[in-house]
């Protein structure tokens, strides 16, 4: 009865919220990269850069939003380096996506290193604090969880918004789309298709980023390694999982995050009876079983991974 309980207490989706959110931005940019055909393998290492020039921006005395930026062009300067070896020179997208992520995470420890060398613990920064929404905070259960969260939780369900009508309601959505789809169509109305992949790459590596700075400014106060624990991973089995679309995707990450603070809460109802480890894993394995459920049914966009030259038909 207790296990049931707590899927009915607010803080339970407080949690499964703020857990969110920071997928729901990696998620975005990531579908938006796939959507044009590139399979971005680095989001581990952007968002690892993404939390680091965040948190550092503000520590050195950058203003919050000042540090969210400086987080997105850092993972859009990531992203057109991806976009550049796998889009114009045609490199595989897998090996050079997990070479980011290595080249992006071992250069943020060096430079936290190199920048910090007395530091022995985390130093901390002054985070987004809660805002509640009047009013609307005060709804029973869905209120504290939906409107009375940080300014980036609520930048991230606005950015799901956003990126659902420019893919589905813009033109320049529509080539995006297409170029994921069959990139000879644009070609032929004289559409430049190394520019429309580099573009989707570097705007979806700047919302990874995002999504990573979320933790250093908005879920902690500072920055320690190891602390993206994959999330980026999950992300692309999130995309998957929304089947490129961004709503489903949205559902996903929700649906995750609650998996995860759903399995944090039953531990303390467990107690010693059960193996913590079992609790860790359960998340993951719920995640799976849906993405095996959902992903037979997908239809993944026809041009996903294929390099594309310049008059080829």
């Amino acid at each position: 009865m207790e296990a049931f309980e707590i899927l009915l207490n607010a803080s339970f989706w407080v949690a499964a919220i703020r857990i969110a959110s920071p997928l729901i931005f990696a998620t975005m940019g990531e579908l938006i990269s796939e959507r044009a055909g590139v399979l971005n393998l680095g989001i581990e290492g952007i968002m690892t850069v993404g939390a680091f020039v965040g948190w550092f921006t503000v520590y050195a005395g950058g203003g919050l939003w000042f540090g969210v930026c400086a987080a997105a062009l850092a993972g859009a300067a990531f992203g057109l380096l991806h976009g550049f070896l796998t889009v114009p020179l045609g490199l595989s997208q897998h090996v050079t996506g997990i070479g980011i992520t290595l080249l992006a995470t071992s250069l943020t420890y060096f430079s936290y290193r190199l920048l910090l060398p007395e530091v022995t613990s985390p130093p901390k920064i002054e985070a987004f604090a809660p805002f509640a929404i009047p009013v609307l905070s005060d709804i029973p259960l869905i209120g504290p969880a939906l409107f009375a969260q940080t300014p980036l939780t609520y930048l991230a369900f606005i950015t799901v918004g956003i990126v659902a009508w420019g893919l589905y309601r813009t033109p320049a959505g529509l080539a995006v789309r297409v170029v994921g789809e069959n990139p000879a169509a644009v070609e032929a109305q004289g559409i430049s298709v190394t520019l429309i992949r580099m573009a989707a790459v570097a705007t979806g590596s700047a919302l990874m980023a995002i999504g990573g700075a979320f933790l250093t400014m908005s879920a902690f106060n500072s920055f320690f390694f190891e602390m993206i624990n994959g999330r980026g991973w999950i992300c692309i089995a999130l995309v998957v999982f929304g089947s490129w679309r961004p709503g489903k995707a949205l559902l996903g990450a929700i649906l995750f995050a609650a998996f995860d603070a759903y399995q944090i809460r039953l531990q303390q109802v467990a107690g010693d009876l059960v193996p913590y480890q079992v609790f860790l894993m359960l998340p993951y394995i719920l995640s799976i079983l849906a993405l095996i459920a959902v992903a037979r049914r997908a239809t993944y966009p026809k041009a996903l991974m294929i390099p594309y030259q310049k008059g080829e038909r």
